[in-house]
């Protein structure tokens, strides 16, 4: 069962990033949904229907979560499908080369398959529950940095991060006051798939959605990597606040994460 929802999303993924590159660089329909900047376009509609149409045929009784979409064929006791079909919209929309698809195979709360695919550089990471992950077929691993001064980080940002909310800038000012490189790449799935294989040695965010980490956090986790809330309990896709690391700089960062959060907690 495994081998066919891994075959399924990786054919699923691949078509969705032919739709994208299609439309990549074209004049196309945008349009905006609640919050700043909050794009979606035409190519977020055709991709996502490309997606449930395909898996449905291979799987007409699964279900599906989607971001355009929402729930469909919804039943707990089925697979359900997480997808976001364009990962990093605001990119594509202005022509930038960093989006991706991302597709999770979920039973209950157990990950079992996670492809996350970019199809600009024709990068196709991907993780089976148990069995590790890889990208374009070779094995990947986290990264080794085990210090915080020298670590290389990204992160990303709400649609409403003009209003804070848990202290998101003051994490963001916090980290990178000491010197700490941060990158900010607006696609959380990459972020993920790049932690997994060790391009970046942690990432935070706070709002996230199932469908923007529910492949990701497979990556992560099947890389030997880590993935908790900021103050490390258990992290399930619904949570409000991830952190992902190499595993080795996962105290570190949320020690600084949650003092700061603490910090401007008593200041108010």
């Amino acid at each position: 069962m495994l081998d066919k929802l891994k075959k399924t999303a990786i054919e699923a993924a691949l078509g969705a990033g032919s739709i994208l590159m299609d439309g990549f660089g074209t004049a196309f329909k945008i349009s905006n949904k609640e919050g700043i900047n909050n794009l979606v376009t035409e190519f977020d509609h055709k991709s996502e229907k490309f997606i449930i149409d395909f898996i449905s045929s291979r799987f007409p009784d699964h279900s599906f979560l989607a971001e355009e979409s929402g729930k469909s064929n919804w039943s707990n006791d089925s697979i359900q499908w997480i997808i976001d079909p364009l990962d990093g919209t605001v990119n594509f929309a202005h022509n930038l080369p960093i989006f991706s698809v991302s597709i999770a195979a979920v039973r209950g709360k157990e990950i079992l398959v996670g492809v996350v695919y970019h199809p600009c550089l024709n990068e196709l990471f991907v993780a089976v529950k148990g069995q590790g992950a890889t990208m374009n077929d070779i094995p990947i691993s986290h990264s080794l940095c085990n210090q915080l001064e020298t670590a290389f980080l990204v992160t990303g940002f709400p649609y409403n991060v003009h209003k804070n909310p848990g202290h998101c800038i003051d994490h963001f000012i916090e980290i990178i006051r000491r010197g700490i490189p941060i990158r900010r790449l607006g696609s959380a799935a990459l972020d993920l798939a790049y932690v997994a294989c060790g391009r970046f040695d942690g990432f935070w965010e706070i709002d996230l959605n199932p469908w923007d980490v529910a492949a990701g956090v497979l990556l992560v986790q099947e890389s030997g990597g880590k993935v908790t809330q900021y103050n490390q309990e258990p992290y399930a896709i619904t949570d409000n606040n991830m952190l992902a690391t190499n595993g080795l700089l996962h105290n570190q960062i949320s020690e600084t994460l949650m003092s700061c959060y603490f910090e401007f907690t008593e200041d108010k």
